[in-house]
């Protein structure tokens, strides 16, 4: 089945104050000494990684807004003829944050400078929303892997916010549920790089448009009164900002580690050295990062112009389960011959006077009637002759794998292997076009594939009779953004974002045609294991499993009328 959600969103907006998004915004009021406002005084704040400058003036009434400004640390200056130069620094600004930076001027040369490094306040003044900023160091120092079959989920931060709930799904890993301050489940909306790329398909928080947290920057979490803008949400807003290349060049590299070899064992097991055994478990979640400026050599130089980063995740795990036994029919059945399935307890007489013993099987070919009962005679030695099998039921049987140790019941026993990759590469490219235009690129790529050898009670048999299947999860994010400070208090930001989810399982019969390999005559659904139905388990015989849904399948002692 395939399931395709497509989402693509231009966002055009004007702005000449602060706006809430994923960018920030510092504002404020230049005064002079006696506390007067300052008008048409220069402001401007520069990127202390990238050198990128954003420049504006202040209105008649002293006050200045610098909008739509990446999150990173910044220096604001202002300067004024007749009065020295005001300079702060070391502010670090957060994802949807609006900084308040009131500047006194000194009266003096403009060669003059004030600097100031105080921090940034911590109050906030500007907005009465409630957001939350979890930085990349966070992240890194909590238990991001949730699951085993899943790769290092950022949402999982949610857990720290008060009022809040954040269950993991265990059957479907690429599924969430979040709950906050009471709203209905999955009422939540996640932004990348400023627009929506909640995942369309109906499946609420997934991770399958989750970025490396390796690759992000920082996750704003807003849980109320946020802005208007915002509207479709109803419990949160997550708000994810990607790291961005800098003028020095930066990199990192990782792995986390999971291996059997540091588990306990399983009790009561053993592992024939005199140990217990170990299902087999293996879990690498690694991945490298790399960003710096734009370098070609002879061709270009992109110091304090054009800035890239990129990141690489990929968690590829294998776990085997070699532990549970199946019930597969031996080789005297697999011919017909069912003496060992008599127990040898009479179950009453019939009609003709024969005992009736328990696990009998009857020739439909005796059938008469006596005293007004229809009667069947059983097969001598309870042994059905190899002519009478049905030959379809024989070429199911010969599916079925042999036993692989003594007995009648739980005598086959079939390690499988469940592999599961996820991998998750991202690029995202800054241009300064000059100091009043920026444009911004960005793109992600979620790839989920995992294959499951059968559930039920044929766990681990081949195809076509087990359920074995593929999973696959991809989906695709794209933005371009462009900022032009049109005037000291008009910045243009135009936005276009892509969103791509897509999701397909592989059949688990694919390619099977029950006419010609199972010699099986009438209509069926095309590429798939016919379903079987009405048979029931006996002592002795297989177990019933499962052929592509909830198709049952039973034992191949089925005889031609």
């Amino acid at each position: 089945m395939k399931m395709r959600g497509i989402a693509v969103r231009f966002l055009l907006l004007c702005v000449a104050v602060s706006a809430q998004s994923e960018r920030g915004s510092i504002t404020g009021v230049v005064s002079d000494p006696g506390g007067a406002v300052v008008a048409n005084a220069m402001v401007q704040a520069k990127n202390a990684d990238t050198g990128a400058v954003y420049p504006t003036a202040t209105t008649a009434t002293g006050n200045y807004a610098i909008a739509e400004l990446p999150p990173g640390t910044y220096q604001v200056s202002v300067n004024v003829s007749g009065f020295k130069q005001y300079v702060r620094t070391g502010l670090t600004l957060l994802a949807g944050q609006t900084l308040r930076i009131d500047a006194a001027l000194e009266v003096g040369a403009t060669s003059e400078t004030v600097t100031v490094s105080e921090s940034a306040p911590l109050l906030k003044t500007e907005s009465g929303e409630l957001s939350h900023n979890v930085a990349t160091n966070s992240m890194d120092d909590i238990p991001m892997l949730t699951m085993n079959t899943n790769i290092r989920q950022p949402l999982t931060v949610t857990e720290l916010l008060p009022g809040t709930a954040y269950i993991p799904n265990p059957s479907l890993p690429a599924l969430l549920t979040v709950r906050v301050n009471g709203t209905p489940t999955n009422s939540e909306r996640l932004r990348v790089e400023g627009q929506d790329a909640t995942d369309e398909l109906g499946q609420g928080a997934a991770s399958q448009t989750q970025g490396s947290v390796d690759a992000i920057e920082e996750f704003a979490i807003q849980t109320s009164n946020f802005a208007a803008e915002f509207g479709l949400a109803g419990g949160v807003v997550y708000n994810v900002i990607m790291k961005s290349g800098g003028n020095q060049l930066h990199g990192s590299a990782y792995e986390y580690w999971a291996n059997d070899a540091l588990n306990a064992g399983v009790p009561f097991t053993n592992n024939g050295n005199g140990g217990l055994l170990r299902p087999a478990v293996r879990r690498n979640d690694y991945g490298f990062t790399f960003g710096g400026p734009v370098w070609i050599p002879k061709v270009y130089k992109g110091r304090d112009k054009t800035f890239f980063f990129f990141s690489l995740e990929q968690y590829p795990i294998s776990q085997t389960t070699n532990n549970l036994f199946n019930t597969v029919p031996t080789a005297a059945y697999r011919a017909g011959n069912f003496t060992q399935a008599l127990t040898g307890r009479t179950l009453g007489t019939s009609p003709l006077g024969t005992p009736i013993m328990e696990n009998e099987i009857f020739d439909p070919a005796t059938q008469q009637m006596v005293n007004g009962q229809l009667v069947r005679s059983g097969f001598p030695n309870n042994t059905i002759p190899p002519t009478r099998l049905d030959p379809v039921a024989l070429n199911i049987q010969a599916l079925i794998p042999l036993p692989t140790q003594p007995g009648l019941v739980n005598n086959g026993a079939y390690p499988f292997t469940t592999p599961i990759t996820t991998t998750i590469p991202s690029l995202k490219i800054d241009h300064l076009l000059s100091n009043k235009q920026k444009l911004s690129f960005y793109w992600q790529w979620d790839h989920y594939w995992g294959k499951a050898p059968g559930t039920g009670l044929f766990e681990g048999f081949p195809q076509p009779i087990s359920q074995g299947s593929e999973s696959h999860y991809d989906s695709h994010i794209w933005r371009v953004s462009y900022d032009n400070t049109l005037a000291p208090t008009l910045l243009l930001h135009l936005g276009m974002g892509y969103n791509d989810n897509f999701n397909r399982g592989v059949p688990p019969t694919t390619n099977f045609n029950a006419t010609t390999q199972l010699g099986l005559q009438g209509p069926f659904t095309p590429y798939s294991f016919p379903s079987i139905q009405g048979l029931s388990s006996a002592q002795g015989g297989v177990n019933p499993g499962q052929s592509g849904g909830s198709d049952s399948l039973g034992p191949a002692g089925a005889i031609q009328n």
